[in-house]
């Protein structure tokens, strides 16, 4: 589950390394700059959202995927369950 920018930052690295892409690859084709690739794979609390999804669905991911365990998840229970999820369970 993706907790923070930390998480999500390390999700894309993770999916960026994966696809054989370098973090200017993937800025070229997500339309960014680098320094924001840099940036949000580093965690970076304040990089923009709707980048950032960006990045995620040029990397193979969907907004769906986000909820799925990533694979340096360490299985702690959150305690948000009643936040409202997306994709097949609403």
């Amino acid at each position: 589950m993706i907790k923070s920018a930390k998480d999500f930052g390390e999700l894309i690295r993770v999916k960026r390394k994966e696809c054989g892409w370098t973090q200017t690859e993937l800025a070229r084709r997500a339309g960014t700059g680098e320094r924001f690739i840099v940036d949000l794979e580093a965690g970076k609390p304040s990089c923009q959202l709707g980048k950032a999804l960006t990045v995620a669905r040029t990397v193979g991911l969907e907004l769906g995927d986000l909820k799925a365990r990533a694979p340096f998840d360490d299985g702690e229970d959150t305690g948000l369950d009643f936040l409202p999820t997306f994709g097949n369970r609403q």
